[in-house]
């Protein structure tokens, strides 16, 4: 990979995941020997689940369906009758 104009460089998402790198997560750089330069999370105190949640509120600023809109789409009913779709698990 290079580094741009801005002195940027892109971290491939296997290892964005790998390391839980969510947008946001402050990093550090940190020398080490010779001509090595590590990356590495930001000791800031706060754990994954409070930088995923973070992130979550920044992603979901914009999202307009209600709660039971929601609940409605995880148990797999219809939204107009409120009552299983065919073949979604229910006995009847």
């Amino acid at each position: 990979m290079k580094i741009t104009s801005k002195g940027q460089v892109t971290i491939p998402k296997a290892m964005r995941e790998n390391f839980g790198l969510l947008p946001g997560t402050e990093v550090e750089f940190v020398s080490g020997d010779d001509d090595e330069l590590r990356v590495r999370k930001a000791k800031t105190g706060r754990r994954r689940g409070e930088e995923f949640v973070e992130h979550l509120h920044r992603a979901g600023k914009d999202f307009t369906m209600s709660t039971e809109e929601i609940m409605k789409l995880t148990r797999g009913e219809d939204w107009g009758t409120g009552h299983l779709e065919e073949g979604d698990g229910n006995p009847c």
